[in-house]
């Protein structure tokens, strides 16, 4: 046994080497914690919890240490010193690295093991906490006491409820039943009752126990299932309660020795469902006694008295057992090693039911008792003569056992019960089973080998004969069927190795080696002899098959052999595809979950029991055609009724024409190297091989000459595409020669007609010149004229509105100037009124005061005695006067004020007026220049055209000519005084005009006379319409427009 110190360490490794399976006694590892000092001393461990996967372990000592073990990394770390005991852990959590720990304190406190921090507290108990019960979803926890349970919310660490019992009631545990949302709690009173979570409603109440039963519940338990409760306590009773029915169902009597149950746990197995048959049962004697609750036997125990054992936990996955020793050390066991030979079941049941006074008649058929216990452990010097005798049956047993035993710590007779119980396999474990019951070696190196020669020739071009969607399970495929064609030469030739091979490389496409050895080991065992009548089907295996069916369904036999259907029909195609096309892949698999669990004879009996479950629809088939299509499509078969059907059929056969006196048993492959396969007709083989090698020499023969063949013709296309192409491109060039010679003499042709045109262009060019010339000569003398005149009476008229416009505007300032005039006059009217009024109102006032003196000199000669304030009187009517006339002064000033800037307003308005009339008179004398210069401009550029023009045809005298009077006449019009009030509209309409009449011969070359003399008409009338509008203008009195300075140039 193995011993793990902790010592001072944080963190390290578990055991130096794993013992597994072979741990004496099952005792993987024992783990202490000692502290070294003056005095050296071990610290206790209090507590254990398992994660949800069972392969972690979190252990709790008395100083508020806490461990976590990896069993499979085999590590140890310290996340947290709680620095006081801990009196329950809890490491189920949904967050997989947080767990509970309740401490001495009576608080509960949550941890991390990955970053070691305190992540919540919870308080609220006043006892300290006996356990913690967590929901399966791992979002809730149940914490109790003696005196409360409360329900938290391990989101948010806040009490949803909390549970008060009475002091003299108490409470012994409150827990989550798995798979379900009801809260059990059980209280010292021996009541158990059952919770809604969401509501927290009653939702029923297990019954007391049976009269006479005297048990106080202490410790409970609970299947995965949540279907059975087993209760116990200071008794040697556990009584079984059923939660479906609530009622008790089974009472358990435990053996003599065994006086009070410290703690109840049931042993997981992966292959009962949930619904756990092993129990462990702590005694008072620190011994831990595993149970069968269906046979009440005892498998195994672990402790002893010398090596007590004072609490235990069993993983979820139920591979190990953790229990807190009386030393204070840690025990770590195997499941695997306690169930095996040395610990193996017990070869006795103990099923004895008890008269008593105590128990009434339904009472004594629940009780169980256990009167004696297995072989004890190999602590015990003495043992009985029933131990011996049974040590001795256990020797005879131990072959069979031996045989039994399965890799991966599976049992054969134990997997046969749990598929005779659920009729398949679980599908997490099938494929770990197969490899189980088959035996696969595992030759890494051979299988190595076989896939390192490559694709093998037979199997290159299988896609074409089954053209798989998947590229990746094709390949994989491919490379089974070539290693097995490497192993042995007769699977190349075998034609239906790809149907058989198809559902194993479909189910272990991620593990070719597997695959492999699968398919090879069903090729040893099942399909032996069918090599041997090699390339026909196995006429003594379908032999066989026939003799069984005529056994077993004469009728049906005799259907078919009437209707000429033989077992090559009705038997070889459901062998030949291993019933994959007639099931399907859930069939298939709980088909072969029986096949491999059997004697390969029983492959043969599953095909004819299908035969056989499938009698009605073959009894109605009458056509060759319906039997073959009904072995290979599927069809409406209950695979639960024929594998029933087969195990009939194993056990019904006789012995002389049952299959399995004619296989031999099944034989796993060897170890290392694969076995030598060489059981068909070699020569068959060897000559298929020889012939097939043949017809691929051939074939590459054929494909090298057909190659040749196709580069031989590939060439003589390419020569014969490169003649056409040439041939093409000479007649190509000799077609583009004639049509170069025709285009030749078409350009002879039109270079003769263009000489010939030319001539004539020219001889009435010379003509139209001429005429030209003539007519423009005419034209030029008579407009000379006219303009002169237009432009005489345009200056007359001009200087005739200037004259009237000056007049006009003469006329306006004297009648502003006599306006003016007369406005002054009146103001001096009103100055001399004022003045004369002042003095009129100045002489009443001389007379008043003068009156005033009078009567005041009377009033004084009257009265002597008021002289004073007559005087006083006086004095102020002269400032009143004096002050009236202060203010006529001032007013009088004011008026001659504005007067003066009215007048120098005026005269200011009239120097504007006469400086914007100057602007205006400047203006319209560049106007003028504009126009002249605009004139003498467009007359140049007429006369250049007009030159150029004689130069071409040899009339320059005649145009020079034109030129002088042109000259002259430009002169005169620049001497006409006082053009600036002609309207720029009448100045280019008369330009236009002008430049169309004189130069439009020059656009209708060789034109007549009449065009001309018609021309000369439009103008005449232009210019009588030009005179009318000026006319009315200067009668209408308007102002000729001025001209815009864009119109012209200067």
């Amino acid at each position: 046994m193995e011993r793990c110190d902790l010592g001072e360490r944080r963190r390290g490794p578990i055991w130096s080497r794993r013992a597994g399976a072979a741990a004496p006694r099952g005792v993987m590892v024992n783990i202490i914690h000692s502290v070294q000092g003056y005095h050296s001393k071990t610290i206790h461990f209090l507590n254990v919890a398992f994660d949800s996967s069972g392969d972690s372990l979190l252990a709790g000592d008395r100083q508020g240490n806490i461990y976590v073990f990896d069993l499979n990394g085999n590590r140890f770390n310290l996340v947290q010193r709680t620095m006081q005991a801990c009196t329950a852990l809890a490491f189920n959590l949904r967050r997989k690295t947080e767990f509970l720990v309740a401490l001495a304190d009576y608080s509960v406190k949550c941890f991390d093991t990955g970053t070691q921090e305190l992540v919540s507290w919870m308080r609220g108990h006043e006892s300290s906490v006996s356990s913690i019960s967590v929901h399966g979803s791992g979002k809730y926890a149940i914490t109790t006491s003696t005196d409360t349970a409360q329900l938290w919310d391990l989101d948010t660490f806040q009490r949803i409820r909390k549970l008060n019992v009475r002091q003299s009631v108490g409470i012994q545990k409150v827990f989550f039943l798995p798979l379900s949302n009801i809260i059990l709690s059980c209280f010292k009173d021996n009541s158990v009752f059952a919770w809604e979570f969401d509501t927290l409603h009653c939702k029923y109440q297990l019954s007391p126990p049976v009269e006479g039963s005297v048990l106080f519940y202490k410790v409970f338990a609970v299947t995965r299932d949540g279907r059975t409760l087993v209760a116990g306590g200071k008794s040697n009773h556990l009584h079984l309660w059923c939660l479906e029915l609530k009622q008790l169902i089974r009472i358990i009597q435990m053996p003599e020795k065994v006086r009070a149950v410290r703690h109840l746990e049931f042993l997981p197995d992966s292959f009962d469902g949930g619904s756990n048959q092993v129990l462990g049962v702590l005694s008072q004697d620190n011994i831990m006694r595993f149970i069968n609750i269906e046979t009440s036997q005892i498998l195994f125990d672990i402790g002893s008295p010398e090596e007590g054992i004072s609490t235990a936990v069993i993983s979820p996955n139920g591979r190990y057992i953790a229990s807190v020793m009386e030393n204070g050390s840690l025990n770590l066991y195997s499941v695997q090693a306690l169930t095996q030979e040395g610990n193996k079941p017990p070869p006795f049941t103990f099923k004895v039911v008890e008269d008593g006074p105590k128990y009434t008649s339904e009472a004594n058929k629940l009780i169980t008792k256990v009167t004696s216990e297995r072989s004890k452990g190999p602590w015990k010097s003495k043992q009985s003569k029933i131990q011996s005798r049974l040590l001795k049956l256990q020797a005879n047993t131990s072959l069979e056992n031996k045989e039994n035993e399965l890799p991966g710590g599976l049992n054969k007779k134990r997997l046969q019960a749990l598929l005779k119980g659920f009729g398949e396999y679980p599908a997490k474990y099938r494929m770990f089973v197969w490899s189980s019951l088959l035996q696969l070696p595992e030759n890494h190196l051979a299988f190595s080998s076989l896939i390192d020669r490559g694709i093998h020739s037979a199997f290159v071009n299988i896609q074409k004969e089954y053209p798989i969607k998947s590229g990746k399970l094709l390949r994989v495929l491919q490379r089974t069927l070539s290693a097995l064609a490497h192993w042995s030469a007769i699977f190349a030739e075998t034609p239906y190795m790809p149907l058989l091979a198809f559902p194993f490389v479909k189910l272990f496409q991620n593990n070719q080696l597997i695959c492999f050895e699968v398919v090879a080991t069903v090729v040893v065992n099942f399909c032996q002899h069918w090599f041997e009548y090699f390339p026909n089907p196995p006429i003594n295996v379908l032999g066989m098959m026939e003799n069984v069916l005529a056994h077993h369904d004469k009728e049906l036999l005799q259907h078919l052999i009437k209707y000429n259907v033989t077992s090559q029909v009705y038997a070889w195609p459901l062998l030949e595809t291993l019933l994959s096309e007639v099931l399907t892949r859930e069939e298939w698999l709980k088909a072969f979950d029986n096949i491999f669990s059997n004697h390969p004879s029983y492959f043969l009996m599953i095909v004819i029991a299908y035969v056989i479950c499938s009698r009605a629809s073959l009894l109605h088939c009458n056509q060759a055609a319906d039997f073959e299509y009904f072995f290979h499509h599927r069809n409406n078969v209950d695979i639960d009724v024929v594998i029933k059907e087969a195990y009939h059929l194993m056990e019904a056969t006789p012995l002389d024409i049952h299959p399995q006196q004619m296989l031999d048993d099944f034989t796993p492959l060897t170890k290392g190297q694969y076995p030598v396969f060489n059981k068909y007709p070699m020569f068959i083989v060897n000559y298929q091989a020889q012939k097939w090698e043949k017809i691929r020499q051939d074939e590459i023969e054929y494909v090298r000459e057909r190659q040749l063949a196709h580069e031989s013709e590939a060439k003589a296309q390419e020569q014969q595409a490169e003649d056409e192409a040439w041939y093409q491109r000479q007649k190509l060039l000799q077609e583009a020669e004639e049509q170069r010679q025709k285009i030749l003499l078409e350009e002879e042709k039109l270079a003769e007609q263009r000489q010939r045109l030319a001539v004539v262009k020219r001889e009435l060019k010379v003509k139209e010149l001429q005429l030209l010339d003539g007519s423009r000569r005419r034209f030029l003398n008579y407009h000379q004229d006219q303009l002169q005149m237009e432009l005489k009476c345009l200056n007359d008229e001009i200087a005739r509105k200037h004259l009237i416009k000056d007049q006009e505007a003469v006329t306006k300032e004297m009648k502003e100037v006599e306006a003016h005039r007369r406005r002054v006059d009146l103001e001096d009217q009103r100055v001399q009124r004022l003045v004369e009024m002042d003095k009129e109102e100045i002489q009443k006032a001389q007379t008043v005061a003068e009156e005033n003196v009078a009567r005041g000199e009377q009033k004084h000669t009257a009265s002597d005695w008021r002289p004073r304030w007559d005087e006083q009187d006086q004095e102020e009517c002269y400032r009143e006067i004096a002050k009236l006339l202060h203010d006529n002064r001032v007013r009088e000033a004011e008026l001659l004020k504005a007067m003066r800037e009215a007048e120098e307003k005026k005269q200011e308005d009239v120097v504007q007026n006469k400086a914007q009339l100057q602007e205006e008179q400047k203006v319209a004398a560049a106007a003028d220049g504009h126009r002249k210069q605009f004139l003498d401009d467009r007359m140049n550029d007429e006369l250049e055209l007009a030159e150029k023009l004689q130069r071409e045809d040899g009339c320059f005298e005649r145009l020079h000519d034109l030129k002088a009077r042109c000259t002259e006449r430009g002169v005169e019009v620049q001497q006409v005084p006082g053009s600036g009030n002609i309207s720029p509209s009448d100045l280019s309409t008369l330009a236009s005009s002008l430049r169309k009449n004189v130069f439009a011969p020059r656009d209708g070359v060789g034109r007549s006379r009449a065009e001309l003399a018609r021309r000369e008409r439009e103008l005449m009338a232009e210019v009588r319409r030009l005179r009318r509008r000026i006319a009315s203008r200067a009668r209408a009195g308007l102002p000729a427009a001025p001209a815009p300075a864009t119109a012209c140039s200067p």
